[in-house]
C-alpha cells in the first residue's frame, strides 16, 4: 500500500487524507498522517492532503479547508513543529471546531 501511494504521489496524483475502509477504530485515523510521511511524502503535502485536498474531495473548498474568512474555523494546533515531525499532529494542544474551542490546554 505504501509503495502504490509513493508511487501515485511522485506521479502527481492529488491525494486526500482520510479512509473508507469503516473497520478502523474510532479515533486512530490520524496515524495515517504518520503511515503516509513514511510512504515517501513530504509533511507540508501530507497536510496539504488533510485539509486542501480532502475539502476538494467532499466538494466543499468554499467552506472548509483553509483559513479564510466566512468558512468554518476548524482549527487545530500542537507543541512541535508539523512539517519537522507530522506526528506532533497526534496530541493537539488546541481545537476549534466551527470556532467553537473544544479543547485548549
Amino acid at each position: 500500500m505504501a509503495k502504490a501511494l509513493y508511487f501515485a504521489y511522485k506521479n502527481g496524483v492529488k491525494i486526500a487524507f482520510g479512509t473508507d475502509s469503516g473497520v478502523s477504530a474510532h479515533g486512530i485515523n490520524g496515524r495515517e498522517l504518520v503511515l503516509m510521511v513514511q510512504a515517501g511524502m513530504a509533511e507540508r503535502d501530507v497536510i496539504i492532503s488533510a485539509t486542501v485536498n480532502a475539502a476538494d474531495l467532499l466538494g466543499l473548498p468554499d467552506r472548509i479547508g483553509t483559513l479564510d474568512a466566512g468558512k468554518s474555523a476548524d482549527i487545530i494546533a500542537a507543541s512541535g513543529d508539523p512539517l519537522k515531525d507530522i506526528s506532533t499532529l497526534l496530541s493537539p494542544d488546541f481545537v476549534m471546531v466551527r470556532g467553537v474551542v473544544a479543547v485548549d490546554k
